[in-house]
C-alpha cells in the first residue's frame, strides 16, 4: 500500500482545517480568547498525557516483573506519544484527535483496529499469528538454557 497519497492529503488537509477553525473560533470569541484556548488545551493535554504516560509505564514495569511481554501496553505508549504530538501542535482539530487518544477504551479500540489485524487472542492474551486455517497458538520448538544468578 502506497502511503504517500495519504500523507500528502493529511499534510494539506489538516492545516486547512486548522486555519478554518481558527478563523471561525476567533470570529466567535475574539483573537486573544482563541489564543488562550489553544494554550489552555495544550497545558491540559500535556498534564493528561503525563498522567496517562506514567500509568502506562507502571503497567509495563508490572507486566515485565510478572515475566510477561507487554506488547499491547507498549503499543498504547506509542499511541500516547502520537497523541502528545497532536496535543502540542497548535490547533483545535489536532487537539480533538489528541484528546480522543487519551481515552483508554478508544485508544485500545484504535490499537485493535490498526495494529492487531492479523492477531487473535490465545490462552496467554493477544499475540498469536493466525493464517486463517489454524486453531489456537502455533508451537515453536527450540532449546533454552536458564542461567540463575
Amino acid at each position: 500500500m502506497n502511503l504517500f497519497p495519504l500523507l500528502l492529503f493529511a499534510f494539506i488537509a489538516v492545516p486547512v482545517v486548522e486555519i478554518y477553525l481558527f478563523i471561525e473560533v476567533g470570529g466567535a470569541i475574539g483573537t486573544w480568547p482563541t489564543v488562550g484556548l489553544v494554550v489552555l488545551t495544550a497545558v491540559i493535554g500535556a498534564t493528561l498525557l503525563r498522567m496517562q504516560g506514567l500509568y502506562t509505564l507502571n503497567r509495563v514495569q508490572t507486566a515485565m516483573a510478572r515475566g510477561e511481554l507487554p506488547t499491547l501496553i507498549m503499543l498504547e505508549g506509542v499511541v500516547l506519544l502520537l497523541c502528545g504530538a497532536l496535543l502540542l501542535t497548535p490547533g483545535f482539530f489536532t487537539d480533538a484527535l489528541g484528546f480522543l487518544g487519551l481515552i483508554p477504551p478508544l485508544r485500545q479500540a484504535m490499537i485493535a483496529k490498526l495494529f492487531l489485524r492479523g492477531l487473535q487472542a490465545g490462552p496467554h492474551g493477544a499475540g498469536y499469528a493466525s493464517s486463517g486455517d489454524e486453531q489456537g497458538p502455533r508451537t515453536i520448538e527450540g532449546e533454552y538454557r536458564r542461567e540463575d544468578e
